[in-house]
């Protein structure tokens, strides 16, 4: 599920270590096995007596037969995309289906049914994380189904998908400097949130899949099922198993499995250069000097003559010269090895708000539609707003 995309076709890199587990290392592997599997809740009374202590979001237990009706039996043409966790559908749960339920569209993300322990416990993550936790700027989980072997989890519907389908499309037109700004933006503001919550949450798989926009290109935080929460009191760090996604993961996580808010701002400082660039953090299609996006793009961020020649040429040099500088310098500072040199997320809201520009995104598009009529001079080809 940390490697699952909910609007789009997920990235294939996966972080992956013999740095030690999460689970305390002096029990044999079957006494843990034991316990964890006593810990996983197998119904919805067991999910809501762990939701009770922290959840302040009421969700909805969903029947699975429910879920046929909403998805229309998991038509495949409702799919969205999927990942490691399973397939994504768009649904549309309507009056009828119970009483009082208010019409809307909704995605639903089921397990892929394989019950692993790992796929249990990142579906549990999300049910627990987004149970307490809400803000504009992270998704909004409606409920989830815990009905014997399956496991789902339902969100509203964010109709524009993910950044990454969005930025690296081949279809869609390029996304304009502004709305690559407000992106940041949104996205920065969710990961603030997160760091400084009264419990304060790491996000670790931070990445363009996992962030997805609304028709107004509102961007939200999802997929929490790699989330941690993060160190209190006098610690510095949370050690823990090291997942996440090659290119996005901070380097110092990597080598040591130590995890901080600061690991966060490094992928943020990954996704920005995304943003920047048009390209992936990581692209076996390009020459081998620039296939990791970080090694190729860091050193030019700070040279100013050379940094507009690796900003997307889609944007066709339609972007304000000065925000570009700034943006790119951002950038560089979030992607500081040195990770108490990174800036806070609070810091990085505060230098990103100056770059937004009203008016510029656009608040409502109507879809269109092209008509094309016979004439006596020919055909004749017009686009019409539904």
């Amino acid at each position: 599920m940390g490697n699952c995309c909910c609007w789009g076709q997920p990235s294939i890199y996966r972080v992956s270590s013999n740095a030690k587990s999460e689970s305390p290392k002096d029990e044999s592997p079957s006494k843990k096995a034991r316990m964890d599997h006593t810990k996983m809740p197998s119904n919805p009374e067991e999910v809501e007596d762990l939701r009770r202590s922290s959840a302040t979001n009421p969700l909805i237990a969903f029947s699975f037969d429910e879920l046929k009706i909403i998805t229309s039996n998991f038509r495949q043409d409702y799919m969205l995309g999927g990942g490691g966790f399973g397939n994504v559908y768009k649904g549309y749960i309507t009056e009828d289906l119970r009483e009082g339920f208010q019409p809307i569209t909704v995605a639903v993300k089921v397990h892929d049914g394989d019950n692993s322990y790992q796929g249990h416990r990142e579906w549990l993550a999300e049910v627990i994380f987004l149970g307490q936790l809400s803000h504009p700027n992270l998704v909004k989980l409606i409920g989830y189904c815990c009905e014997a072997e399956h496991r789902v989890l339902i969100y509203e519907y964010m109709a524009r998908g993910s950044v990454e389908n969005n930025l690296f499309s081949r279809v869609l037109l390029p996304l304009p400097w502004s709305i690559r700004m407000k992106i940041a933006f949104g996205a920065a503001k969710g990961l603030a949130f997160l760091h400084e919550a009264e419990k304060p949450v790491i996000y670790r798989d931070f990445k363009t899949s996992n962030i997805l926009l609304d028709l107004e290109y509102n961007t939200k935080l999802s997929d929490f099922g790699l989330a941690k929460d993060g160190p209190v009191g006098d610690k510095s760090h949370v050690s823990t198993r090291i997942m996440g996604t090659y290119g996005y993961a901070a380097p110092e996580y990597i080598m040591t499995g130590h995890l901080t808010p600061r690991s966060d701002v490094y992928s943020f400082g990954v996704v920005l250069l995304e943003l920047l660039t048009g390209r992936r953090s990581l692209d076996k299609s390009k020459p081998a000097r620039e296939q990791n996006l970080t090694d190729w793009a860091v050193p030019l961020l700070r040279e100013k003559k050379k940094l507009l020649n690796i900003i997307d040429p889609r944007l066709d040099g339609d972007y304000p010269i000065k925000s570009v500088h700034k943006a790119a310098m951002l950038a560089y500072h979030c992607l500081n090895r040195n990770p108490k040199a990174r800036p806070l997320m609070r810091d990085i809201v505060d230098s990103l708000e100056p770059l937004q520009i009203p008016g510029e995104v656009p608040t409502s598009e109507k879809p269109t539609l092209t008509v094309i009529t016979d004439t006596p001079n020919g055909v004749m080809k017009e686009k019409v707003q539904t």
